[in-house]
């Protein structure tokens, strides 16, 4: 579609599952988007008010809505040159060596600063480690546009949505913002409270970075504590669930145990901390988030040992027993295998020798193959695990 109307004031840069949802939101608040995304096909879709993220509750209506009218998707970042206002919102991943890998935002801050003007308001979206706007960021596009420090604002508000839920978390949910600068906190805060209702006004883009970062690590040392006290129950032969639903009151949430921490969050930002604590040579100042990440990821192990004493009850060859894997997406009713401890559980089941099948009620055949395994009918297997329930079931094929 060639981009005729010049009404956007607001482009968001990444149309991905925090992106798409932003701009759509932006554009029901009665303000024209351009999003600017990589991807033709989405794109394509947008504009033809179709919904590249069916399982997004309430998105597939605003894009029906607003796709190809209030909200105009493209591929070419010259599209936005007449833009005022930027959010970025691309992915930040992290490395082999769980480092922060800042390729794709770096792509996307030089094209932005090929079209950025004097006056321009930058935010960034995408969950950094603190400290990340005020230095890279800035320097970045400082090189990129020409600029100076000083002569475009530059904010920071991280994204705070849930995956299947974005739409209700960006109408509802707290928000926080932060500039650079003062000034540059308070033009993003005017533009920011036209369409996020609960925002809050913070006093730097690091304190607003920090905050996004402190959930990410309390959720991961949360459920840390629960697959510790998980496994500490199924020693002593208590049941962790009854004991867990009394403990919990005002003052105590115990979180619920798990096969690991997947997605794009929880298990990646403790190493932002992680690994800047590590380049000072402060080790003792990170301790606990290193132990939580190691509890968390090799909870893979604890439970592939359980599978395999489950195995060792069936009254076959252990080479002969079909073992479903019900689910390896990192969270039941997402289709994203980022950091799927799920799917990394799958993989090393096999990597033991067994005889791995996968039902995933969200991937068909020639997806579950793409991923390297093949599917089954949970009643065809001999025994079935569930990843999201932490349950076996015996198959059909155990009783013949």
């Amino acid at each position: 579609m060639e981009i005729s109307d010049k009404r956007a004031e607001i482009a968001v840069i990444g149309l991905g599952n925090a992106g798409l949802p932003l701009a759509a939101v932006i554009a029901d608040r009665g303000m024209a988007v351009l999003g600017v995304d990589i991807n033709e096909e989405r794109c394509w879709q947008i504009n033809q008010g179709a919904n590249p993220i069916p399982e997004e509750k309430g998105l597939g209506e605003l894009i029906a809505q607003h796709g190809g009218r209030s909200l105009i998707a493209t591929t070419d970042f010259e599209d936005a040159r007449g833009c005022k206002s930027f959010i970025v919102i691309v992915p930040l991943l992290v490395d082999e060596s769980n480092h922060p890998d800042f390729s794709i935002m770096e792509k996307a801050l030089q094209s932005l600063g090929r079209i950025l003007k004097k006056g321009d308001l930058v935010v960034l979206e995408t969950t950094f480690p603190p400290g990340t706007t005020s230095g890279r960021v800035r320097r970045l596009l400082c090189e990129s546009s020409g600029l100076a420090e000083g002569e475009f604002f530059l904010a920071y508000s991280p994204e705070r949505i849930m995956t299947g839920y974005s739409i209700s978390r960006l109408r509802e949910f707290p928000k926080v913002i932060g500039g650079t600068d003062e000034e540059s906190g308070l033009v993003a805060y005017q533009l920011y409270r036209q369409f996020i209702s609960n925002l809050h006004l913070v006093s730097s883009a690091s304190v607003a970075e920090m905050t996004k970062v402190m959930e990410g690590c309390y959720r991961d040392v949360n459920i840390a504590l629960a697959n510790e006290l998980y496994k500490i129950c199924q020693d002593l032969g208590v049941d962790f669930f009854e004991a867990r639903e009394m403990a919990c009151h005002q003052f105590c949430h115990i979180h619920l145990p798990s096969t690991g921490v997947g997605g794009h969050c929880i298990p990646v930002y403790p190493w932002f901390l992680i690994k800047e604590m590590e380049r000072r040579e402060a080790f003792d100042k990170c301790r606990l988030l290193h132990t939580s990440r190691i509890i968390n990821d090799d909870m893979i192990h604890y439970w592939a040992e359980r599978i395999l004493l489950q195995c060792l009850r069936i009254n076959k060859p252990l080479s002969d027993i079909k073992i479903c894997i019900k689910g390896i997406t990192f969270r039941a009713g997402v289709r994203e295998f980022y950091h799927s401890r799920n799917l990394a559980l799958a993989k090393l089941l096999c990597d033991r020798g067994l005889n791995v099948y996968v039902a995933d009620p969200l991937l068909d055949e020639s997806e579950v193959a793409a991923r390297g395994f093949r599917s089954i009918n949970p009643d065809e297997a001999d025994l079935v695990f569930d990843p999201f329930q932490l349950s076996f079931e015996p198959g059909r094929a155990s009783q013949d």
